[in-house]
């Protein structure tokens, strides 16, 4: 998941693939806060799928392809000549493409989230080495006491 931004970003400045996955190392001391280099790039098959459907519906141009779906169906009554068989059409189609779609774009959204979630789980606990190292015993504790520090990383 920090793997999903961090190699989003490296993607974008010319190096490695464009989606990973947090699936942390096997060796990583579960007490500690997951850093960058814990993170092994491994995208199950869902998750894959997830992210190319999730680049996929984010163009303009399929969001274009939805509005002339809707503007083509609208005459189509012509043909239909059943109002109820023209708005189960619709209807369902939109709500099967939704329901799916809710899905897709969760699994990426939580992937996301927790990409996020450990970067600022990282920067905590670093600020938080560097407080104590400095002598700010009290703030360094006050800092992992208000981000939440340990509950977080103990709840993956």
């Amino acid at each position: 998941m920090i793997a999903d931004s961090a190699a989003t970003a490296s993607a974008e400045q010319g190096g490695g693939p464009r989606s990973r996955s947090a699936r942390v190392a096997p060796d990583a001391d579960p007490e500690q806060p997951r850093m960058p280099s814990d993170i092994q790039g491994r995208l199950g098959f869902f998750d894959r799928f997830a992210q190319k459907a999730s680049d996929f519906v984010s163009r303009a141009w399929f969001f274009g392809c939805c509005v002339l779906l809707v503007v083509l169906w609208g005459p189509s009554i012509l043909v239909l000549h059943d109002v109820d068989t023209w708005q189960l059409i619709i209807n369902t189609a939109t709500t099967i493409v939704t329901f799916l779609l809710v899905a897709l774009l969760q699994n990426s959204q939580t992937r996301a989230d927790r990409a996020v979630q450990h970067k600022l789980n990282a920067i905590a606990d670093s600020l938080s080495d560097l407080m104590r190292s400095k002598g700010l015993e009290a703030d360094a504790r006050e800092l992992r006491q208000a981000v939440g520090l340990e509950e977080r990383e103990s709840s993956d």
